[in-house]
């Protein structure tokens, strides 16, 4: 429900930003945003306090309570409603468009009755949006290219949006307490960025007769979230879910899972490779295991089947057919980066500027994960709609980090608050923050806010710029895209790489599911340059702190190590990366 309600109230703030309303639009996309961090479901804690306890959500105020409310009692909200005939048109797509916002999707229903991406295509290709006030040819190819992208990114998710929901429903599995073993499968397993479905693969133990199975069928199917049954068989079921994505339930027997665990696993490429070194080797792989002709020699588990074929087991996240299988054969897979390795996150935005905590709020949800230390990079003073802070403000909160950095040393023994920012990398490559701002701070990041249509060799330059500035120490989402919604600005990786080895500049892994900034390929061109990371969550509430995980299978996706990452150390060595430090030591 949280979702569902999310989604209603970024329409209605996208309807009442366009109709000019002053400060409710934001007030609606807080409340979205409320919902979209709340781990408890709404209707929960509806159930349990009625419209009070609703209003204690932050965010929720008494109007949009009572909204809430209505939608739980009622499967609506009429203001919405109304609204929607007001304004009939694809908000959630139309708005989606890089470079179409609100005003503009008003705009151009009222001209040309676009409703629809498919409309807006047309009317681009057309050539009927250039001539309009407020648009261009420049701004018409944009249109075109922005609703390119977002077709190629139909029918896939989020990784952030997709992993909670399989783990809920494969909770649930296991709490029928009928199979011996319920695992997620897929692309999910993989912890690739966007997820096209959701494949679950258990065993029933042999004792189960054919009713409990059927049992686990049906309740499967019959889950609140099912929205259509595609196939129901003995083994195997298909459904469609509330949100539009397919989950597949497959019972294999125990003496095959491990190999249809490998199987469903994929990547089609990694398995097509290892059926080819098996052939080689005298042998036939399939989802129900490794045979000798016809003896089956492995296909419980997965480790197994690896062994069998010489090789040492793969991570499920470097299965893509990228040079795993020849490392594996040479026992030179890395030890890739995991849960429990991070010892802080740098990027975390507090209350002071743009972010929902407090930094006590944030510290005690940092030392809640038994972090050593967290830093606080709120934003500085370009980004004015995040309330973005000057010098002078930056001081006032650095006092405010150092009385709680007393208090917490009574309390909390080692735990430190770091003292830092996110500046912004102006068009030029300039920082919108002083030097000696930046150099009172424990740490400062630099990221790109604006401008991002800019040439590549103009943006490249740009960033390298900020590279050179011997206060910022931490590039933040360095290609800046944003998953489904905007590609990457035109960047040269390689100068980049550089840049960060010349400068001893870290490049930011950025764990938010938005985001997930590096991704693979420039994880693993970064290491092959020596350049250094770090998995930042860029939270803007402490609940995005748990984005970590994203993070993580992002750099195991790009083979990185914990030596590779640089908040894998403790505090006192992590200093020794940071440019104002090896001044000191130099």
């Amino acid at each position: 429900m949280n979702k569902n309600l999310a989604k209603i109230f970024y329409e209605i703030a996208d309807m009442l930003a366009a109709d000019k309303v002053e400060f409710k639009p934001f007030a609606w996309r807080k409340a979205a945003q409320s919902l979209g961090d709340l781990e408890q479901d709404v209707a929960s804690i509806y159930a349990r306090g009625g419209l009070k306890a609703v209003e204690e959500i932050p965010g929720i105020g008494n109007s949009i309570g009572k909204k809430i409310e209505e939608y739980i009692l009622k499967g609506r909200i009429g203001y919405y409603q109304e609204l929607k005939r007001r304004l009939p048109m694809d908000w959630e797509d139309l708005v989606s468009v890089q470079g179409i916002g609100p005003k503009k999707t008003k705009f151009l229903f009222q001209k040309l009755g676009i409703k629809s991406i498919a409309d807006l295509e047309a009317a681009a290709r057309g050539g009927r949006i250039a001539g309009l006030p407020g648009f261009g040819k420049k701004s018409e190819q944009n249109i075109i290219e922005g609703v390119e992208f977002r077709k190629k990114s139909r029918g896939r998710f989020l990784l952030g949006e997709i992993l909670p929901q399989a783990r809920m429903f494969g909770v649930r599995l296991a709490d029928l307490r009928i199979f011996e073993k319920i695992d997620i499968a897929g692309s999910l397993r993989r912890g690739k960025e966007t997820i096209g479905d959701i494949d679950f693969l258990a065993v029933a133990p042999k004792t189960a007769d054919v009713f409990e199975i059927a049992r686990a069928m049906d309740f499967f199917a019959s889950m609140p979230e099912v929205e259509k049954i595609w196939g129901k068989g003995d083994t195997k079921l298909s459904v469609r879910a509330e949100g539009g994505f397919n989950m597949d339930l497959r019972i294999l027997p125990s003496e095959s899972y491990g190999a249809g665990l490998q199987y469903f696993t994929g990547s089609k490429e990694h398995n097509i490779a290892l059926r080819r070194r098996a052939q080689e080797m005298g042998l036939k792989l399939s989802e129900y295991g490794l045979f000798s002709g016809d003896e089956l020699i492995a296909g419980a588990n997965e480790k197994e089947l690896y062994e069998k074929l010489g090789l040492r087991f793969i991570e499920p996240e470097l299965r893509e057919n990228l040079g795993e299988i020849e490392a594996a054969a040479k026992d030179k897979l890395p030890v890739l980066v995991a849960a429990g390795d991070l010892k802080g996150d740098l990027h975390c935005h507090s209350n002071w500027a743009g972010g929902d905590n407090s930094i006590a709020a944030i510290a005690a949800a940092a030392r809640a994960m038994d972090y050593e230390y967290v830093g606080i990079a709120d934003h500085t003073k370009f980004l004015k709609i995040e309330n973005g802070l000057d010098e002078a403000a930056l001081v006032r909160r650095n006092r405010e980090i150092d009385k709680l950095n007393k208090l917490a040393q009574k309390q909390a023994g080692e735990f430190v608050i770091l003292k830092g920012c996110e500046a912004n990398i102006m068009s030029d490559g300039s920082i919108d923050i002083s030097d000696m701002a930046l150099s009172e701070l424990d740490f400062a990041i630099a990221g790109v806010h604006s401008n991002f249509k800019m040439g590549k060799s103009q943006m490249t330059r740009r960033i390298v710029r900020a590279m050179e500035n011997p206060h910022i120490d931490i590039i933040s989402h360095p290609t800046g895209r944003l998953l489904k919604k905007r590609p990457g600005y035109e960047i040269d990786f390689e100068a980049i790489c550089e840049a960060a080895c010349a400068t001893g500049t870290i490049l930011e892994i950025n764990a938010h599911p938005d985001r997930l900034d590096l991704n693979d390929w420039h994880i693993r061109r970064a290491l092959s340059c020596g350049v250094k990371m770090i998995i930042n969550t860029d939270a803007h509430n402490i609940n995005h702190l748990r984005f970590v995980q994203f993070g993580i299978a992002q750099a195991r996706r790009g083979w990185a190590e914990a030596k590779d990452i640089v908040n894998a150390y403790p505090w006192q060595k992590l200093r020794s990366f940071l440019k104002r430090n090896q001044k000191r030591v130099n």
